[in-house]
């Protein structure tokens, strides 16, 4: 039996004039889950909710069997790549990789054996010592990834993660996910308007609508037609302008 890591029952969220309604979903251990849709139609919302950024909510979410918000947010095990990775720019590579465990006081020798390891993993022990705004893309990507993945989290959430990035970059970065998710063995969720990316990534894709998942899919059956007429037209305009093009 797959072991649940998140557990989302009829979650509903009002956010000024934008609602998330009526949220169902399950997302088994080492999962690679993707939630896919237009920009505006929920997905960072849903994203963030399950981080546990929000309180005034109705229905249930549930993260490794508790509701995330009543864990401490120290104590969550989830790490969160923002989509523009979110990293300090007056702070070197080094200190933003180590930036959580400064924060949990852990001592040097611990932090440097650990941003070591984070660096090797993900090949950028070249640039400890540079600062943000003097990296590339990938570079920011792989930082911001060390950055989440050095606090050894279960559940790893990811913002649109690859939509700044160029062609080559992102098949280097859709690798590099790969090796993380094996080596780390943590459940992954992330959020994306890019159907080959969901369907390269995911082993399931939820399809956002209107601030509503209005279905789960294997990525084989992504394309398959459906009764619902507003994911059809959605799924459907993303192959005819593909064929177009």
């Amino acid at each position: 039996m797959v072991k649940l890591m998140v557990e989302i029952n009829d979650y509903s969220i009002q956010l000024g004039e934008f609602k998330l309604n009526k949220i169902n979903l399950s997302i088994g251990e080492q999962e690679i889950f993707a939630v896919l849709g237009k920009t505006g139609s929920g997905k960072t919302v849903l994203l963030e909710s399950v981080a546990g950024f929000y309180k005034n909510f109705t229905g249930e979410l549930n993260v490794f069997g508790k509701r995330v918000i009543d864990v401490p947010l120290e104590k969550r095990e989830i790490g969160f790549v923002y989509q523009d990775f979110g990293l300090f720019p007056h702070m070197t590579v080094y200190d933003n990789i180590t930036y959580g465990l400064k924060i949990r006081k852990k001592d040097s020798h611990y932090k440097q054996k650990k941003a070591d390891k984070m660096a090797e993993i993900l090949s950028i022990g070249h640039i400890l010592n540079q600062y943000p705004g003097t990296l590339s893309g990938g570079e920011r990507q792989r930082t911001a990834l060390a950055r989440a993945l050095i606090l050894d989290p279960k559940l790893l959430l990811m913002d649109e993660p690859f939509s700044s990035l160029d062609p080559a970059t992102k098949e280097i970065m859709y690798t590099q996910i790969k090796k993380i998710h094996e080596i780390f063995g943590c459940t992954i969720l992330f959020v994306t308007h890019d159907f080959n990316e969901a369907q390269r990534m995911a082993d399931r894709i939820g399809i956002m609508v209107n601030g509503e998942l209005r279905g789960i899919r294997t990525s084989e059956n992504l394309f398959e037609r459906c009764q619902d007429q507003e994911v059809d037209h959605f799924l459907r305009g993303r192959q005819e302008r593909s064929m177009i093009g």
